[in-house]
């Protein structure tokens, strides 16, 4: 991960960037830190901004070599993803902070003509894209955001 922030550290520093919001999760500050090194942009902390909650599942690794782990639906088929599994957030809370997070901070931001990075985590930047485009929950992982690429969403 420090590698590729490195990499697009480099591949990005020609861009202009007026702020940066970031979730307060060791990974995502790293890699903001690294990003953004040597460049005179602030970096804010925010909890909207965390990753998605995935409850009794959290760290769980390779849930896929076990094809009936619970927290499989919402990676495999995420509109079948209704109601939190195992204690895990569901769309509608990890919609209801991402979109606070893009009406109060962001929108503003952008009416005064500033560029914002967003530096976060997967399921949470699914959230913002899915909100900004208007995307259904089924598609839900379709962008494909890959890690440390930038897009451009407003």
């Amino acid at each position: 991960g420090r590698k590729m922030a490195e990499q697009a550290r480099a591949e990005y520093k020609g861009i202009h960037l007026d702020i940066c919001y970031c979730s307060p999760l060791i990974r995502a500050k790293e890699t903001a830190e690294i990003m953004l090194k040597n460049r005179n942009i602030p970096i804010i902390y925010d909890d909207r901004l965390i990753e998605m909650s995935f409850g009794e599942y959290e760290g769980i690794e390779n849930s896929f070599q076990n094809p009936k782990c619970p927290i499989n639906v919402l990676f495999q088929a995420p509109e079948k993803y209704i109601s939190s599994i195992g204690g895990a957030e569901t769309f509608e809370e990890l919609f209801k902070r991402t979109g606070e997070f893009i009406e109060k901070t962001i929108v503003p931001q952008l009416k005064q003509g500033k560029d914002v990075l967003i530096v976060g985590h997967g399921a949470m930047n699914s959230s913002i894209v899915c909100q900004i485009k208007g995307l259904p929950i089924s598609q839900f992982w379709s962008y494909g955001i890959e890690q440390c690429k930038l897009i451009q969403l407003l």
